[in-house]
């Protein structure tokens, strides 16, 4: 098999596909061969870029509407046939010091980045079930295993996000389904290109490799969790932040 068609003939939904890392695993993907959609919110512009550009096919739907993420799966199911791979990547930050932090901004990250996985995951189970097996991948962050201050709400979806691969590993890896994670650290996305270059710098004295990732380097590790090279993979998180974390901890 060709390295390029490792996942040929796999039918792959990836959330929050439109822009950074949701972008660069949408190009792997499917340069590998997948028949992939991928979801996206309010940027219809940079959406409709990203379907130009993979050949992927952009689906209008938003993480906190559990009706329509389960009619977007039934709708996959009834084009495709099927559903091999979920990677659950859409999320949001609404960073604020907890003291000042309005109780809707950590309800909207929450919501989004934690519940929204667990709708998704939901949904999916069922038709991977009736095709024998698939692959779920959750993004997570570093945030989930360090601390960052004025990030509570987004480091406990993080987290969480974490304890729920684990969970669901357990549920369904005798079933055929293997759940993993990704966690990203500091990745040049359009949020971290936004970042005052004071904090750049302190960031980058932090990372053993001194240079931040790109969402290609996430991307190839979500592809590899995605196809049967990790076959016998399942409840683990795959932490890729240049040493980020190995410093810290």
């Amino acid at each position: 098999m060709k390295e390029e068609m490792k996942l040929k003939d796999k039918v792959a939904i990836v959330t929050g596909g439109s822009r950074g890392i949701g972008r660069a695993v949408v190009a792997e993907l499917a340069r590998q061969g997948a028949r992939v959609y991928f979801t996206f919110h309010r940027n219809a512009e940079a959406a409709a870029e990203t379907e130009k550009a993979t050949g992927a096919r952009k689906l209008l739907c938003p993480q906190p509407d559990a009706e329509t993420i389960v009619k977007t799966a039934e709708a996959v199911v009834a084009e495709a046939g099927r559903i091999d791979i979920l990677v659950n990547n859409a999320g949001v930050h609404a960073d604020q010091f907890l003291m000042l932090m309005p109780e809707s901004e950590w309800t909207k990250v929450i919501d989004t980045n934690l519940n929204g996985a667990f709708r998704w995951a939901k949904a999916v189970t069922r038709p991977m079930l009736s095709a024998g097996g698939g692959a779920i991948i959750n993004v997570a962050s570093v945030s989930a295993l360090v601390g960052v201050a004025g990030q509570t709400n987004y480091s406990a979806s993080k987290g969480a996000i974490l304890a729920f691969t684990r969970s669901l590993a357990a549920e369904l890896g005798g079933k055929g389904i293997r759940v993993n994670a990704v966690a990203p650290g500091f990745i040049e996305t359009d949020m971290t290109a936004v970042l005052p270059r004071d904090i750049k710098r302190r960031n980058l004295e932090r990372i053993l490799l001194k240079r931040f990732g790109s969402a290609a380097e996430v991307a190839s590790v979500v592809a590899f969790l995605a196809s049967d090279e990790s076959a016998y993979i399942v409840g683990q998180t795959i932490v890729v932040d240049g040493g980020l974390t190995a410093a810290a901890l």
